[in-house]
């Protein structure tokens, strides 16, 4: 495992958006714009039971995830592993990251049958770029 560097937690507690890509079962990309926060150096993303990402990481667990500062584009932290999943925790988590973005409970699953799951993202690889 390869450890999340600071640049990397600072945007994440500054509660910029990050973009997720997962491999379709025919080898082409799938991206998804996300909240994320981390424990330790493992970043953590939430996603529902039966979403096309879910999916592609029950296939192939490798990710690549792209930390952009909304402040300077030129400076981001990319992060390559594998993910684990797993629902222990997920209304936790999904309330835990609305409110940092939003700073409000989150709602987007009442009334529906959604399973949230929490997805663990453990680094290989961490590039870091500033313009600063």
């Amino acid at each position: 495992m390869t450890a999340l560097p600071e640049p990397a937690k600072k945007l994440l507690d500054d509660a910029n958006f990050v973009v997720v890509a997962t491999s379709n079962t025919d080898g082409s990309p799938q991206t998804s714009v996300l909240w994320a926060t981390y424990e330790g150096d493992q970043l953590l993303l939430s996603t529902i039971q039966g979403r096309k990402k879910e999916t592609n990481w029950l296939k192939d667990p490798r990710i690549s995830v792209l930390i952009l500062d909304r402040d300077d584009m030129y400076s981001f932290v990319e992060v390559r592993g594998t993910v684990s999943m797993s629902t222990d925790g997920g209304p936790e988590l999904i309330e835990r990251l609305s409110h940092t973005y939003t700073g409000q409970s989150y709602t987007g699953d009442e009334g529906t049958d959604h399973v949230r799951v929490v997805v663990r993202v453990t680094p290989t690889h961490v590039v870091v770029r500033s313009s600063h």
